[in-house]
């Protein structure tokens, strides 16, 4: 079943079929965010991706980074990512022309981070979202 529907701004549709949200610095308990704690959540992320679909390709949307006018504190200036932290699967019809729609489907994993919970749908999926490569980062798979 789709849960929900996104067109890139090259036409094609996608489905997203799985999607895991959660809180971006849920169980930080000491230290602030910063660059060595933000790179590490995003290995995290790409560690879940390969743990949930060990046999799909993953791409992760590089995420905005912000720099609030803080004092830095003993691990560099405070570097905050967005609040929800997204990996979804998704699909489309096969890349390769051979394959037929019905028997085949091209599928990748997305990692991403949002400002609030909702489903990257439409046209209003945040601009990065909607430029992936599909053809590029997606490979076919049989149904």
């Amino acid at each position: 079943m789709t849960l929900a529907h996104v067109e890139l701004a090259s036409g094609r549709s996608l489905g997203l079929s799985a999607i895991r949200l959660d809180s971006t610095y849920d169980g930080l308990l000491e230290g602030y965010p910063c660059t060595r704690l933000n790179d590490r959540l995003l290995s995290v992320l790409r560690s879940w991706a390969q743990t949930s679909y060990p046999s799909l390709p993953f791409h992760l949307i590089d995420p905005p980074r912000a720099y609030p006018d803080e004092k830095p504190g003993p691990w560099g200036p405070v570097e905050l990512l967005p609040p929800v932290r997204c990996l979804g699967l998704f699909s489309s019809f096969p890349l390769a022309e051979d394959h037929e729609p019905v028997l085949y489907e091209s599928v990748l994993v997305v990692g991403w981070f949002q400002a609030a919970v909702s489903l990257p749908v439409g046209e209003d999926a945040m601009p990065r979202f909607r430029s992936l490569a599909w053809e590029d980062l997606a490979q076919d798979r049989e149904r």
